[in-house]
């Protein structure tokens, strides 16, 4: 034994960390590597969501708890008990992640806690964020600094003294002060009885950095009435947090031009997407890059065909040299073959010598996570159309076999198939998986689709349409109907539905992309009617518009 080794267990490590004001793209790459490696997530709140994500499924995250009424008074008591969970943790040797709203030096009490790991001797590190301070008015399209210079102060009305108030008021600076809805209107009358002119321009943000972002503009004298004629006092949710801007940089006429997420085509509209989170996920991701909020609801479940012994003739032949081509139309055929591979005790290794094609991005994107890279994917249109045209004919001179397996879903069409047959290719059509009606959706769900809660559907088969309206009933008339094709529009209509948005091409991102249009138009005609820019949902319950006939 080393006598001079320490009889205690060594201390652990904690990094503060800095979540950003809610946006989950704000994070830090250095935040998401520790959030990767911690073995006890300890976070505010309002950003938990955005930082467990980045976490390790097997990562402890202790819940806070107040245990009695004299800890109930102050938020000293809440700071105690968080504190004392991350020491706790710390001295039992984990790495701990603290993450906090904002910035760790700007945003919350984190410094306390940071006080309280020197006192014991704790290593700790801190991992800036974006403050709520300073990225709130970025999304708001309100610049703190410009070529000119000019002084920022940044003020809690919370703990703000007079003397504050008095610097403030009797200055020229811009002021970000950090308050909440109910309180912000106390806030202006305080600036203006310590000197400020009651014309001087504000913004007022709530939700910031969200896709729930809301801004005003008024003037400190203003800004009641303002507040008021918007119908957003009085509110029972008024203890919600607001940054207010004060100054000439918050003046309305240049917000408006800078003012760039609000603005987005597809701003805070929900979006029902409807396939499974693997299938969404880059369509979702386009989605959000529009601003909207997708939500994915799965209308088909996927299960093994009823006869699997074609499917194992199939793989055996692969494996043998039966095969020139395979050809993968979807994510689910790639999933079907994987697994029965895998059954086999087989791997990537045994598509050598064969050709790979695939039908689109998705589908090639599955197979190089297999470890197959894939021989031909469309040029062009990302569809069995698509494929088929860069799909060389048989020449028997260059092709030492003339079959193509082709697995697939029972209820696929025979377009691949007929091309295939036309270029010379003898196909093996074999059922990889059936497509069934999927279970309803939650109860929450469903009453969103048929209540108007949703602002858009977005529909990218006729099958997409029927099991949709089969499982959780007929969106409401608000919504729009944004359809993939010519042929998924027609049954839209036919089950009642209005269609709004076809896409120019059968592909959903291009689908996607004319639901942006669509949503940038109808921005532009309000905003060239002097109406305010809402969402479909936020229309009347009353004003229910008739499907086209």
């Amino acid at each position: 034994m080393n006598p001079t080794a320490p009889n205690h267990p060594p201390h652990g490590h904690v990094t503060f960390l800095g979540a950003g004001p809610g946006d989950p793209g704000l994070l830090t790459l250095r935040a998401v590597e520790a959030l990767a490696a911690a073995d006890v997530l300890i976070a505010d709140p309002q950003v938990l969501d955005v930082v467990r994500t980045h976490a390790r499924s097997t990562v402890d995250m202790p819940v806070q708890t107040v245990t009695d009424e004299a800890s109930k008074t102050a938020d000293v008591s809440v700071l105690r008990d968080t504190a004392n969970l991350v020491m706790s943790a710390a001295r039992g040797g984990k790495r701990v992640v603290r993450a906090v709203l904002g910035d760790p030096g700007l945003d919350g009490d984190a410094a306390e806690e940071m006080l309280a790991c020197a006192a014991e001797g704790i290593t700790f590190e801190v991992v800036p964020g974006v403050a709520t301070a300073v990225g709130v008015p970025a999304y708001a399209g309100v610049p703190l600094r410009d070529g000119r210079g000019g002084d920022v102060r940044f003020v809690d009305a919370r703990t703000a003294s007079a003397t504050c108030w008095a610097e403030v008021g009797a200055s020229q600076v811009t002021a970000v002060v950090s308050t909440t809805l109910d309180c912000v209107v106390a806030t202006a009358g305080e600036l203006v009885a310590a000197g400020r002119k009651p014309d001087t321009p504000l913004s007022v943000t709530v939700a910031g950095t969200t896709t729930r972002q809301r801004t005003w503009n008024a003037t400190l004298g203003t800004l009641q009435q303002t507040l008021k004629a918007a119908k957003v006092l009085p509110t029972a949710d008024g203890a919600q947090p607001v940054i207010a801007v004060v100054g000439e940089r918050s003046a309305a006429e240049q917000r408006e031009r800078l003012s760039w997420f609000e603005s987005k085509p597809l701003f805070g509209w929900n979006v029902l997407v409807p396939r499974t989170k693997e299938q969404a996920a880059s369509l979702s991701d386009q989605l959000r890059s529009y601003g909207a909020v997708p939500s994915e609801v799965p209308t088909i479940a996927v299960e093994p065909p009823r006869t699997p012994q074609q499917m194992e003739r199939a793989v055996k032949g692969l494996v043998t040299g039966r095969y020139e081509w395979i050809a993968f139309t979807s994510v689910n055929a790639v999933k079907a073959v994987r697994e029965k591979f895998e059954e086999y005790g087989l791997d990537a290794r045994a598509f050598a010598g064969i050709k790979v094609a695939a039908v689109g991005e998705q589908t090639a994107k599955s197979l190089i996570e297999f470890g197959v890279k894939p021989d031909l994917v469309p040029s062009g249109e990302q569809s069995a159309a698509g494929l088929l045209e860069d799909w060389p004919p048989y020449d028997p001179v260059f092709d030492p076999i003339d079959r193509v397996f082709l697995p697939r879903a029972d209820i696929a069409t025979e377009t691949l198939v007929a091309g295939l047959i036309e270029l010379g290719w003898e196909v093996d059509d074999v059922t990889a998986y059936r497509t069934v009606r999927a279970s309803p959706p939650p109860a929450e769900t469903r009453e969103a689709i048929k209540g108007g809660g949703f602002d858009a559907v977005l529909f990218t088969s006729s099958s997409t349409v029927r099991n949709l309206v089969g499982i959780a009933g007929k969106p409401h008339n608000v919504t729009v109907i944004a359809c993939i094709g010519p042929a998924t529009a027609k049954t839209a209509e036919e089950h009642g539905l209005r269609v709004d948005v076809l896409s120019p091409e059968p592909s959903v991102h291009k689908l996607a992309e004319a639901l942006a249009e669509f949503g940038a138009a109808r921005r532009d005609a309000a905003l060239e009617a002097g109406d305010p820019v809402t969402r479909p949902s936020e229309r009347r319950p009353g004003s229910r518009r008739r499907a086209r006939s």
